[in-house]
Parts: C-alpha cells; structure tokens; sequence
C-alpha cells in the first residue's frame, strides 16, 4: 500500500498530460485505475482515520485532527486486522496523521521512524526537520519571501540538491519500504508506506524541476467570479482565502507555484517506481497486490483556493490504483468509488478475518471483472456534524451544517462554475442524493488541543486536559 500526501488527479494516466508520472502510468497499465474516486474526508487526519478504521466521521467523530486509537481503542484498525489474520505487518511513513502520537502502534510488527529522537517523541514523523536537506535560500520560494516562514512551510517549494536526494526523509522511507519486499518472508505480508510528498514544502531535488520549462507550464482554467454564487458562510471564507491566489498573480508566480507542485509529484512518482523495481525483482513480484491512493487532492487556484479542506472536485478526487494477481492490466473504471472501501475489499481479496460495522463497499468484484461496475453515490463528511457532499457520477451534492447548500452537474460542468442548489427544478435531484447521507452524525470527539500527549522513552500515551473552570 503505497500513499501520497496532497496528490490530486494531476497524474498522467488520468488524463492530465502535463504531469510526468511514469510508474503511476506503468501502475495503471498493470492493474485497474479508477478515475472518479473519491477521499472519505477533505484534509488528512480525518480521512486516513476513516480509510484505516473503515468508518466514516459521522459515525466515529473524528472530523478534523481527533486521535482515533484514543477516541475508540475498541476499533480494530487495518493494520490489526492483517496481524490477526496471518500477515506479517510493516508500516513507515505517513500512514496516519504526521504529529506526534498519531501512529497508532498496534498492529505493527515494525513501524519505520527514521530515528530514536523520532521514536522518543511520540514517533513523530518530522518530515522536515534539522537532518533534512532543505534548498537555499530559505525560504526559497518567491511567495515566502520576505517572510517568517513556520508551521507548515505553505506555498514554499524550492530545489534540493541532486546529491541530497537520499538524505530526503521520503526517500529513506521509500528506501526502507524496497528493503522490506526485498526480504525473505515466511508468511504472507502487509507493508504500507507513506510519503510526505507532494504536500508543501514541494521540495524536490533539482533535477525534477528541470523536467518542467517554466515557460510552458499549463495553468488551470479560472473563472473570477466563481464564488458568487456559493452560500454564506463559505462564500466570505473562501473570498478572504482567494486572496493568496491575488497575491501570486500579483507576484506573477503562479506558475512557480504550480511548476513546485508537480515537481514534487514527480519526485513522489519516481519513490513509487523505486518499490515497484523492489517487487519485480523480489520473489513477490506474481503474488503481490499493490494499491496506490492520496489522502485527498488539493487546489491550485481553482475556485481561487490554495489548498484541501472543501467539498469540490479537487480537493476530494484522486488516484486510486489496484494492481496484482486476479486483476486484469490496464483498465479504467469510470464509476464511483470512495477510499473507505479499500478496508472491505482487502478483506476479500486477502482473505482477512470479517469486522463488522465496516461502512465502505468491497470493490474486489470490480477488481476481478472492471465490466461489472455500476455508478453509485459516495458519501464525504466535512468537518462538523451534518456537513457533507454526495458524489456520482453526474452530480456533486453540498450540505453545509447551516443548511445551505450546492449542486453542480459535474458531466456538463466539470469545473463547478454554476451552482444550481437554488433552482426549484432541482429540488427532487437534491432529495434523492441526500438519501444517500446518514440520518444521524455522531458528535465531534475530543480534538488535539483538547488532549494531552505523555511520552514515556518509546511509548506514549494521550490523556484529557482538565477544564478550567469557569469564573
């Protein structure tokens, strides 16, 4: 199970040429892609919690950067369910959320940081950090500077050594991914790994920013009044939001942004090929299922938004890749599919033990005959109780927790230029997809500030912060 960070559907074989993708392309020609799939959230904690417990936020509470393993210890999550089953467990990287005390260790039989400093503080990722190569200047990118820049480094990207490349944490995980498919294996395994990548920074080594000429970087197509017709409150967020892209175009470095974004792609595209030239040459190359997916895409600038965190197509479409034994080479299925189904299906396909209460659909018919597909509408939770989209094929449904809403026929308006939520000809098309949400919403769980995390040498453990008391 390879995963990205913030892909998107920039990806050659899903039509977008601008991307150079080889081994995402060479994936796709040996297995099944799914063109119109869909992340079970809108930013990555609540989305890798609901591929890795199989439930939605609505039922779980976990809808921004709740703890999950500390909300509801009684889910057996994936990773368990594998152990349980016979399979020898390995996981490093961004699997799960990358601050400290979001790996959930249960279910592992290795678990890769790539330090003891890292393991000894609640196995916090720390992707870039002080043994990080990082470009120079820093900040490197024309939009930071200037700037203090902190936290998540956004919109910074910049070239990193050719020679630096495998100091790069991504790399050494990746590196450490090929080593295990390289190993000997006695009984069946499970190995995920996670990248960082093409989350910011995009810094990648210099030679994949060559790859794209500056000058004839494609632009996505914007339209400057493309919130107006979206309801409030979202409509003053995103307005206030929109003023990061005023600001590139102002720079005249939209390019250079988009350019720094694919760059990274690229560089998280050429770590995939690496494990995929680790299995071909391994004794696992015939019996080995790969499946490749992104926690959720991003925008660059459509709807005048730099970043995830919405309900529209770019934030919640990506990749979704299947390929290996029983699973015929180089299909497309159109229809809709959401990532919580990765759960059931490696059920089946893997011959797990059964968890009940599992929300996703097993694609694994689909996977064994791509002809048997039928379109379906996919639920994605927003960030409180009662927000949420519904997706298919034809239409994308918007709900926000105020009641407000929005509709797009996305077959005749695949950029979601023309809202139609408030046209009274369209009341039933809204009605039916929203029979398609759940009828309650569980309440929000305690979030991360609420919690307190203590780290004991290698292990850790998160408790309530007690209340102040109210005066």
């Amino acid at each position: 199970m390879f995963v990205a960070d913030d892909l998107n559907d920039w990806v050659s074989a899903m039509g977008y040429s601008q991307a150079i993708t080889p081994n995402l392309d060479r994936l796709a020609k040996r297995g099944v892609l799914f063109t119109n799939a869909h992340a079970p959230a809108t930013f990555c904690t609540p989305s890798r919690t609901a591929i890795i417990t199989g439930r939605h936020a609505s039922t779980t509470g976990c809808y921004r950067d709740q703890v999950y393993h500390f909300s509801h210890p009684d889910i057996q999550p994936l990773q368990v369910t594998f152990q349980k089953s016979g399979y020898a467990t390995f996981g490093g990287g961004k699997i799960f959320h990358h601050r400290p005390g979001y790996v959930d260790l249960r279910g592992w039989d290795e678990f890769f940081v790539r330090s003891q400093w890292h393991r000894e503080n609640g196995w916090w990722l720390k992707t870039w950090h002080d043994d990080s190569p990082f470009p120079q200047p820093h900040p490197s990118s024309p939009f930071n500077e200037g700037k203090q820049v902190t936290g998540g480094l956004f919109l910074e990207w910049g070239e990193v050594p050719n020679d630096k490349e495998e100091e790069m944490a991504d790399t050494i995980r990746t590196n450490w991914a090929c080593d295990v498919v390289k190993r000997e294996h006695n009984k069946p395994f499970f190995l995920a790994v996670g990248l960082y990548c093409p989350h910011f920074p995009n810094y990648a080594p210099k030679k994949y920013f060559d790859l794209y000429d500056l000058d004839e970087i494609k632009l996505p197509e914007y339209k400057p009044d493309d919130l107006e017709d979206i309801p409030e409150p979202v409509r003053k967020q995103k307005t206030n939001r929109s003023k990061i892209h005023q600001e590139l175009e102002e720079k005249g470095i939209v390019k250079d942004a988009v350019r720094g974004y694919l760059a990274s792609v690229t560089y998280a595209d050429a770590m995939l090929g690496r494990v995929l030239d680790a299995l071909e040459d391994s004794p696992h190359a015939n019996n080995t299922i790969v499946v490749f997916w992104s926690d959720h895409g991003y925008h660059q600038g459509q709807k005048g938004h730099w970043g995830k965190h919405t309900l529209w197509e770019r934030t919640t479409n990506v990749p979704f890749i299947w390929a290996g034994p029983g699973i015929p080479k180089d299909k497309k299925v159109n229809t809709t599919v959401s990532l919580i189904d990765m759960y059931p299906t490696f059920t089946d396909l893997c011959n797990l033990e059964k968890v009940d209460q599992l929300e996703g659909e097993s694609i694994a018919g689909v996977l064994k005959d791509p002809d048997t597909a039928k379109d379906r509408s996919v639920f994605v939770p927003y960030m409180s109780p009662g927000a949420y989209a519904i997706v298919n094929q034809d239409w994308r449904y918007i709900r926000y927790d105020n009641g407000t809403e929005e509709l797009y026929d996305v077959r005749n308006d695949p950029n979601e230029w023309n809202n139609l939520a408030t046209d009274a000809k369209y009341e039933a098309v809204k009605a039916q997809l929203a029979d398609n949400a759940p009828n309650t919403f569980a309440n929000p769980e305690p979030n991360f500030p609420e919690l307190r995390l203590i780290t004991e040498g290698e292990s850790f453990y998160w408790e309530l912060k007690k209340k102040k008391p109210n005066r």
